[in-house]
């Protein structure tokens, strides 16, 4: 057996933890096992399953510019006292730049996975600019979510390169087919009347999903329609500042926050139109998610177009546009209740977990044999 060692900071209810907990469930772990890297065992929403599936969890300390001796030495003697380990998956950036290089002079196989397509702005932002570049000379192999995500990170050369490979985030499709029946569960549930225009939005509370303009967007829309409810669907740094907003706008009876859940396949059900103004994004899997179940998704123009299904679900608007435009686009859905769902099309789809894992299980024992 094969055990793969990946590097991914915290295992939150985020979308590039999501993927690779995906992958990990319908890999053949009797040849394959996954074992996890992070900075913080209170950051793992998946302890239970993990355990129970076979993993073995480490802690590091997270990089922080200032204990780069102890950052050193954690993977120093990490891999001096782990020889079982022929694969390093790194999903961190900046700071994998450290862990490759040690995990190279050990005779171990790396991999440097984007999932993103920006750092952010401001100096940290630059810090990880300038970390990160090295990695498109030291790691032997490159996955990306998307086209983009791997050129934003690696660059043009490395992405038409032979060790350059897009991995799509997959999810288990049958998860996500609309349920009449939990939708009606789902309503009943959050005090939602059927008739109420329900717009959804799943994403970690952080700069990139933009959360700020969302709520903007959802004021515009409630104030034509008072009978419009607007579900949150994730946590994070900013979540209280946006709370803080709706307040201020008069709009908390109207905005749910439901935190960070396990089942979100549930709430899509509930929702009328899925609404996406990212500022950045290396794929977008909620949006897949979404028109798995049969949703219309308003999304911005930094969507990749590797999201869109194919099944005339995706609605691309400029974040240049104006608001006006985003609120009309979104309205157009509000008397569209029935849902647009080609099983036949999604199963055959790249972003179907069980061809994914496939793919990855078939790559990992051909680099190591």
């Amino acid at each position: 057996m094969i055990r793969v060692l990946h590097y991914i900071g915290g295992l939150g209810l985020g979308g590039a933890q999501s993927a690779v907990i995906e992958i990990y469930r319908n890999i053949d772990r009797t040849k394959i096992q996954f074992d996890f890297v992070i900075h913080d065992l209170n950051d793992n929403n998946y302890n239970d399953e993990l355990n129970a599936l076979g993993a073995k969890i480490f802690v590091c300390p997270k990089f922080n510019g200032k204990n780069l001796k102890q950052y050193y030495k954690w993977w120093d003697c990490f891999f001096k006292e782990h020889s079982e380990y022929k694969i390093l998956h790194s999903h961190i950036r900046g700071s994998a730049t450290i862990c490759l290089k040690i995990a190279k002079g050990y005779g171990v196989k790396t991999i440097i996975h984007s999932h993103s397509t920006s750092n952010g702005v401001g100096v940290s932002a630059l810090v990880k600019k300038v970390m990160q570049f090295p990695l498109r000379y030291q790691a032997d192999y490159f996955f990306a979510c998307s086209i983009e995500a791997g050129k934003w990170l690696f660059g043009e050369k490395i992405v038409k390169s032979n060790n350059f490979f897009v991995v799509k985030n997959g999810i288990d499709m049958s998860r996500f087919y609309f349920n009449v029946e939990k939708r009606k569960e789902i309503r009943k549930q959050l005090g939602i009347d059927e008739n109420t225009f329900v717009i959804g939005h799943v994403g970690r509370f952080i700069e990139a999903k933009n959360h700020e303009f969302l709520i903007e967007l959802f004021a515009t829309i409630n104030d034509k329609n008072k009978d419009t409810k607007l579900l949150l669907i994730g946590d994070g740094k900013l979540r209280k500042s946006i709370e803080n907003k709706c307040i201020k706008m008069s709009l908390q009876d109207n905005v749910i926050f439901l935190g960070a859940l396990a089942n979100t396949e549930d709430y899509y059900n509930a929702m009328d139109v899925f609404c996406f103004p990212s500022l950045w994004e290396g794929l977008g899997i909620v949006a897949i998610e979404a028109q798995t179940s049969g949703l219309n998704c308003v999304v911005s123009n930094q969507v990749p177009n590797e999201a869109d299904l194919g099944m005339d679900l995706i609605t691309k608007i400029s974040l240049n546009s104006d608001i006006p435009n985003w609120v009309n686009n979104i309205l157009k859905y509000k008397n569209h209740k029935k849902r647009k769902i080609d099983q036949e099309k999604i199963m055959k789809s790249e972003y179907n977990i069980i061809n994914i894992s496939s793919k990855i299980q078939r790559f990992y024992l051909s680099i190591v044999r």
